[in-house]
């Protein structure tokens, strides 16, 4: 996996809302990979599940059936729109792997429409409104890095986002950039009081990613609001990248569908790395006790 012969890589957020159809979000997002690559973006990202309301909300069998094997019809079209366009497509899918086991999976495909890979979410919450452990497996793959034609990206998914683990154990393995496809809001009850604060802390626990590992992260988040008997969401957008000290670059809306397009510098990445040597003073030899509960 050597550095690929480029000065920079050009990251491209898709900050969208999404409908309960799969074939109207499909669509949206093909027309977004293709806006997105006129733009100059080589490495374009969808959020979390895109292909529908963010259906965890509830505990419904039914909605197993909006699982699919990879590959499968959907990623065939992604593969396509990737080939076409000539970019990096990284998405968020829910993957059916055999009768009641699914996982919440990102799908990497490289400019040429080759699936380079899959990532499968390691990290799964179940809280109110996010009942994912409901509909999805732990991912059993670890923690992944794909040499793709502009640069070396490593796959996380949202609640990913939280655990510095899983960003020092990417980062290791050669990333250069994290992306962080995900589907996160406000409860409406909550917003007035918390929103802020719940928002700051989403954006500066990845920044922190940035900076101990320095690498470029990328928060991908989807917009709008979907209703639920118990309450619904109102997903906060305001996806953004960070550079690899912490500076936010660009950032999105709270509210409106965006199509965030960043280049990315290696140079940057170097100076950080040399300037703030975190890799080179880490006590590996100290750390036994991470892999342990508690004490």
């Amino acid at each position: 996996m050597g550095i690929p012969p480029l000065s920079s890589f050009t990251l491209g957020l898709i900050q969208m809302s999404c409908d309960e159809s799969p074939a109207i979000n499909m669509e949206k997002a093909i027309d977004r990979i293709r806006e997105a690559a006129k733009l100059g973006a080589q490495i374009v990202v969808l959020p979390e599940l895109f292909l529908t309301h963010y259906f965890c909300k509830v505990h419904d069998l039914k909605l197993f059936d909006l699982a699919e094997e990879i590959p499968g019809p959907r990623s065939r079209v992604l593969a396509q729109a990737a080939k076409e366009s000539g970019v990096v497509v990284v998405a968020s899918l829910f993957e059916r792997r055999t009768v009641g086991f699914c996982n919440n999976t990102a799908v990497v495909f490289d400019a040429d429409g080759t699936q380079l890979g899959i990532y499968r979410k390691m990290h799964i919450p179940h809280d109110p409104l996010y009942y994912e452990k409901y509909y999805f497996s732990p991912g059993d793959l670890g923690f992944k890095v794909f040499p793709t034609r502009f640069g070396k990206v490593g796959t996380l998914v949202c609640w990913d986002q939280w655990f510095p683990e899983g960003a020092r154990l990417t980062a290791l393995k050669g990333a250069e950039v994290l992306v962080y496809p995900t589907a996160i809001g406000w409860h409406p009850t909550e917003k007035a009081e918390f929103g802020k604060s719940q928002h700051d802390a989403w954006e500066t626990v990845q920044r922190g990613h940035a900076i101990a590992n320095g690498v470029y992260v990328a928060g991908i988040n989807r917009v709008g609001f979907e209703p639920s008997d118990n309450g619904g969401i109102e997903f906060w957008g305001g996806s953004f990248v960070s550079d690899p000290f912490g500076i936010v670059l660009d950032r999105a809306s709270h509210s409106e569908e965006t199509i965030v397009v960043r280049e990315c510098s290696r140079e940057r990445m170097e100076d950080v790395r040399r300037n703030w040597p975190f890799f080179r003073d880490r006590r590996v030899d100290a750390y036994g006790g991470i892999t342990q509960a508690s004490e």
